[in-house]
């Protein structure tokens, strides 16, 4: 049996952008990210070292977001690749990178993209 975590709304600062000016203020970033894994002996044990850390997780994807890029897409690819790394239990990984306010000359609240793997 499988189980779905999932982070909501972690928001960051960072400097991700394709425009100079945004690489050097930065902006306000949104994640939200939703993990499978196997539910293994979790549940039925109630052991939490079997478990996904959701606290590790965090961390990692904090420190994909100050790796500066260009497009969020990029930063949405680097938290899965890491995220599947640092957890082998972790089957899949959806991953939602939003960009809040972001530069486009009117008013928009953001611009996201959602990769899976």
């Amino acid at each position: 049996m499988s189980y779905e975590i999932r982070l909501s709304e972690m928001e960051f600062h960072a400097y991700h952008g394709c425009y100079d000016l945004e690489q050097q203020v930065g902006n306000r970033f949104c994640v939200e990210l939703s993990l499978t894994t196997e539910l293994g002996d979790v549940a039925a044990e109630d052991c939490v070292e079997k478990a996904v850390n959701y606290l590790d997780v965090y961390q990692s994807v904090a420190r994909q977001m100050q790796i500066k890029q260009r497009t969020i897409e990029r930063v949405a690819m680097n938290i899965i690749t890491a995220i599947k790394a640092e957890f082998p239990a972790v089957s899949e990984v959806r991953c939602t990178v939003s960009k809040l306010a972001p530069p486009l000359g009117g008013k928009i609240s953001k611009v996201s993209v959602t990769l899976e793997g």
